[in-house]
């Protein structure tokens, strides 16, 4: 990694342990208590939400239950940008990310090719400076798949037809590569318990119709919220190009369940995307 410019953590310690062992028992005491079911085929890609630990962790850990064991060595982490506004997809290509459990290398083959389509993919520094929501998602694939290389890509300001053209850059980036794809989403923010579950409940009904045109319309119309919607939208969009035939939402929780204050709560979804068809991995 001589001559990389490594992105450091920015929330370890605030948003997660920083210590190296208590962040991984947090984890692995999350993993234990989540429940999956029995899903039969290949998995292509999950999603995950973003707050932090002691909040969405727990949900999390129902769509990382699913990599224990599995030999995924290449990992796409799609997430929003919470404070750089800028249009279409950014990636940071300066080195890996660090976390208290380690730097997490580039996954220099796709973030060079996906960079040389200058249509839709640049660098947009500020974006990566201080965001979480991509950061996030790295202690949980750090313990359920020990070494992987990433490809971490921030979503802008994005169409529809944006979320298709770069969906579809990443499946032919991505071939026929053993890849797993993550987006990293949470759901409606700062509604009252039961009008959450009411918005929440329409992404889970469209995330497992497996219908990213529809889930877009939706929260274009505002019927449903989610601060991750491009890279959600892009994710599904890319998981059925790459073979997935069914998403499955794993579970739902808002942060009213967490501390009891049901006023103004945040929802998180774990979901999974599969190739029902595909070789058994699951």
């Amino acid at each position: 990694m001589a001559g990389e410019k490594i992105r450091e953590s920015v929330i370890a310690g605030t948003w997660y342990p920083g210590h190296p062992e208590r962040l991984t028992r947090e984890i692995r005491a999350y993993l234990s208590r989540a429940r999956v079911p029995d899903l039969r085929g290949r998995l292509v890609g999950l999603i995950a939400p973003h707050a932090g630990y002691i909040y969405s962790g727990p949900v999390a850990a129902h769509a990382y239950k699913l990599l224990e064991g599995k030999p995924f060595s290449r990992v796409v982490v799609l997430a929003p940008s919470h404070r750089a506004y800028f249009n279409g997809a950014s990636i940071y290509h300066l080195g890996g990310y660090r976390t208290p459990l380690g730097v997490v290398p580039l996954d220099r083959e796709l973030v060079d090719a996906l960079l040389e389509k200058r249509d839709l993919f640049s660098y947009v520094p500020q974006a990566h400076a201080q965001e979480h929501s991509l950061e996030i998602q790295l202690p949980f694939l750090q313990v359920v798949l020990k070494d992987f290389r990433l490809t971490p890509i921030l979503l802008g300001d994005v169409s529809y037809e944006d979320c298709r053209a770069i969906a579809q850059a990443l499946t032919q980036v991505i071939g026929e590569r053993h890849v797993l794809l993550v987006a990293s989403t949470d759901l409606s923010h700062y509604y009252s318990y039961e009008e959450a579950r009411r918005l929440d409940g329409r992404v889970l009904e469209l995330v497992e119709r497996f219908d990213p045109e529809s889930l877009h319309a939706a929260l274009q119309k505002r019927e449903c919220e989610a601060c991750g919607a491009g890279p959600m939208v892009t994710t599904l969009c890319a998981a059925r190009a790459l073979g997935a035939t069914r998403a499955r939402v794993l579970h739902y929780a808002n942060s009213g369940d967490v501390t009891g204050d049901t006023r103004g709560v945040v929802g998180y979804m774990a979901a999974a995307l599969v190739d029902e068809g595909g070789e058994a991995s699951l």
